[in-house]
């Protein structure tokens, strides 16, 4: 059976979601994974503790839940995945979708490693020689027991070569990709009904965990670490910026094409603000309980090692696999809350891992070329592909290649969000645009209002002088806009003269709004009302903050050496080919 939406595209019948709660658990269960249980309470240390806070709320909120919103409501309203929608936006824009699903296919081949080394480390806790069960076992001891004996660095050299493949993590990781194939493979009901509990024994397990731990000795000394507040770190450390807003794409799953890939199973008069609002709150809520959850556990440790809690090892891997079963494993049948610990993690880590898969699935389901292909030969495909270069992590360099690519695909993900809101804010009904203003008016005020944020970018952050960049660029930016400005007016003005423009604030309306009421008016036909301050956000304010960001995290980089400047320009150029196909 075949059905044509409002976009005039033609779909076959899609399968739907068994409810709304089967939604709501598969896209909190996508957002929801380790980055909130190991990547935000370490940031809310490392970044000021309660002062991180700010840019993290506020970049939920005027960057994450706007972007979220964007990518739900067209899923809803093409019923297509990024691919599609963006080429429904515009043909030449299916390479944004693209880069957002390519950037997820990279993701989730690391992540599935780290699942992996959870997995490993869960069965490792019933063998008679694992690290729990010597006693007064140390976090650095545990960390290093990791490194040696779940991921077998022990062989890699200084130069952090690859010399060979560790047996167990191939092993681990070919169980871990069955899971996932089989998580895909068999519909969206299927997969909706298999989050009730990957994501609802973890809510369950965290609370657990959180009861048992802020009764310890200590904890209340780790609470108070976690929440106190250092605010020069707000002005003295731009990075936050960037970690905070890369945390939000990241943690939300947003930019990966994951959220309009299952919207695009709602139905299409779903309220797509309110539900936008539940995943983000649900989201946000994890992690800041997991936050108390880990932080009473490292005041416990600290108090009975006699430690500070800035000496524990309170970053990625060194959290999770070191300082956090260390304090458990001290408590009445520890290597048991060790066992649920690692469950919970795979059980977070999966539901994530098995997302992304499905947003390259529905992607190339909604495809012509597969048109009639069975979906599980395509699930076995892409699982299979996804695997093989999954064992590059699988070798005894495999953390230097996860650190290194993790970095990199999370503030890169900032320029594939630029991608989308310049799509949706700036190219949507812009033929229609250009046959009423013309092209010279139309493409001058876009080049002049994206331009002197990137010239305001370039000069920002490639002067060797952080205070006079400072200058010269906000001088670059406001000389740049006002001529460009001027030339705008100029070719206003012409065009009035020449009775092909009726008047100056008819021509500044369609110009800077049209477009983006349109997109919003048209969405909120289909799914539901979407107040006018986001399309605001949508085209004027996300993108270039987005870029600022982006460059600042590539200007933070680039002075740790050459090979991360390398791989950086290589990720961008692979995702502006890829946007522009």
């Amino acid at each position: 059976m075949m059905t044509e939406g409002n976009s005039g595209a033609v779909h076959n019948e899609r399968e739907r979601w068994s409810s709304s709660w089967a939604f709501y658990f598969a896209t909190v269960g996508s957002a929801v994974g380790f980055g909130n249980i190991w990547r935000f309470p370490s940031l809310v240390y490392s970044y000021g503790g309660g002062a991180f806070f700010v840019p993290y709320v506020l970049s939920l909120v005027f960057i994450g839940l706007p972007i979220l919103i964007l990518e739900i409501a067209l899923g809803q309203y093409y019923e297509s995945g990024d691919v599609e929608v963006f080429g429904a936006i515009h043909h030449r824009l299916r390479g944004v979708g693209l880069s957002s699903i390519a950037c997820g296919y990279m993701f989730v081949t690391y992540y599935s490693m780290l699942i992996s080394w959870v997995v490993n480390s869960f069965f490792d806790t019933f063998g008679s020689n694992n690290i729990w069960n010597s006693g007064n076992v140390t976090a650095t001891e545990a960390s290093e027991y990791l490194l040696v004996s779940i991921i077998g660095m022990d062989t890699v050299g200084e130069d952090m070569k690859p010399t060979r493949l560790v047996g167990k993590n191939v092993g681990y990781s070919f169980l871990v990709w069955a899971v996932i194939y089989f998580c895909i493979a068999f519909g969206i009901k299927a997969t909706g009904r298999l989050t009730y509990v990957t994501m609802g024994l973890p809510i369950i397990f965290l609370f657990i965990l959180l009861g048992r731990t802020a009764t310890l000795e200590g904890a209340s000394d780790g609470i108070s670490a976690y929440l106190s507040s250092d605010w020069s770190v707000l002005a003295n450390d731009p990075d936050v910026w960037v970690k905070a807003c890369a945390q939000i794409f990241y943690s939300l799953s947003i930019c990966f094409g994951i959220m309009s890939a299952y919207a695009s199973h709602c139905n299409r008069d779903e309220p797509v603000v309110r539900n936008s609002i539940i995943i983000v709150t649900a989201n946000s809520l994890f992690s800041f309980i997991s936050g108390f959850a880990v932080f009473s556990t490292l005041g416990y440790l600290a108090h009975i090692e006699d430690k500070e809690i800035s000496e524990l090892s309170l970053s990625s891997v060194g959290l999770v696999f070191g300082s956090y079963p260390v304090a458990l494993s001290t408590l009445p049948g520890g290597i048991h809350w060790i066992r649920l610990f690692f469950a919970m993690l795979f059980l977070l880590g999966i539901d994530s891992a098995f997302s992304f898969l499905d947003a390259f699935l529905v992607c190339l389901n909604d495809s012509a070329f597969l048109e009639g292909v069975n979906p599980k030969k395509t699930a076995f495909v892409i699982t299979i592909v996804a695997w093989l270069f999954s064992l590059l992590y699988a070798t005894d360099a495999g953390l230097f290649f996860f650190d290194t690519i993790d970095y990199y695909i999370n503030f890169v993900m900032l320029l594939v969000g630029a991608f989308h809101c310049f799509a949706a804010g700036w190219i949507y009904n812009l033929e229609e645009q250009v046959d009423n203003l013309g092209a010279p008016l139309v493409f001058s005020f876009m080049t002049t209002y994206g331009g002197s944020f990137l010239l305001a970018c370039v000069i920002w952050f490639s002067a060797e002088d952080t205070t006079t960049g400072l200058w010269a660029g906000f001088v670059g930016l406001l000389l740049f806009f006002s001529i460009g400005m001027v030339y705008v007016s100029f070719l206003i003005k012409k065009g009035m003269n020449q009775g092909e423009l009726w008047s100056w604030r008819s021509a500044f309306y369609d110009l800077m709004f049209r477009n983006m009421i349109d997109l919003r008016d048209d969405l909120s036909v289909v799914v539901g009302h979407i107040p006018l301050i986001w399309a605001v956000l949508i085209k004027f304010v996300i993108p270039p903050v987005l870029l600022v960001l982006f460059s600042l995290g590539c200007a933070a980089k680039t002075s740790t050496g050459e090979t991360g400047t390398s791989l950086a320009q290589y990720l961008c150029l692979c995702l502006i080919l890829l946007s522009a196909l």
